[in-house]
């Protein structure tokens, strides 16, 4: 009987010990299964954010290589409208449909109702006849004299279109002497026909490059 009970006290001890194990292990398991979920939601966390971010990269590569593009056609456009008379004193340089102009400021060429060329204005028509000579060589060019729309009165001229006439000969006659063949050149005169904002800027003479 004695041997029974110990037999009986250790089979119950066993058991009793072997249900705590078990015990133990289910909520070490419980335990790791909550922590592999918490590691899980994390990674995802990290994957969505990781993911948003190249995402973000993405976006700003091809913004960055619509920039170059958009650069690059800008700088070809600027090329493009570049006529060879930028930089010279007193000279705009125009791109048009068949034609470059070089708008001279007439006050930078004459003095009031006058059409004898300024000391001063001979440096800006050799930079202009050094560009014909290089860049246009062989083209032919439209001389026109611009006035504005005052009558004349004490100049001595007939009319506008005759002081517009005399100015433009006065510069084909400057260029001519700097090399740009005179076979190349034709005048015009416009008077004040084809005014612009003010007066100053419609007082002036237009070296027109036929390019086509």
């Amino acid at each position: 009987m004695r041997v029974s009970r110990l037999l009986v006290t250790g089979l119950l001890l066993t058991a009793m010990t072997m249900a705590g194990c078990s015990n133990r292990l289910k909520e070490e398991n419980a335990m790791l299964t909550e922590e592999v979920g918490v590691l899980r939601n994390q990674l995802a966390d990290r994957n969505a954010a990781l993911e948003s971010c190249n995402q973000e990269l993405r976006s700003r590569d091809q913004q960055l290589a619509q920039l170059r593009r958009e650069m690059q056609e800008q700088q070809q456009q600027a090329a493009a409208q570049r006529t060879g008379f930028e930089g010279i004193e007193g000279v705009s340089g125009i791109v048009g449909a068949g034609e470059i102009t070089a708008l001279v400021d007439s006050d930078l060429l004459f003095d009031s109702g006058r059409s004898t060329l300024k000391a001063s204005a001979k440096r800006s028509l050799d930079a202009v006849a050094s560009v014909l000579n290089s860049s246009y060589a062989g083209k032919r060019i439209r001389i026109a004299g611009h006035t504005d729309s005052d009558p004349i009165r004490k100049s001595g001229y007939k009319s506008n279109y005759h002081l517009g006439f005399e100015r433009a000969y006065a510069v084909r006659e400057y260029l001519a002497s700097k090399g740009v063949s005179p076979n190349r050149m034709h005048i015009a005169s416009y008077g004040p026909d084809v005014p612009k904002g003010s007066k100053a800027q419609s007082r002036r003479v237009e070296i027109v490059v036929l390019v086509n």
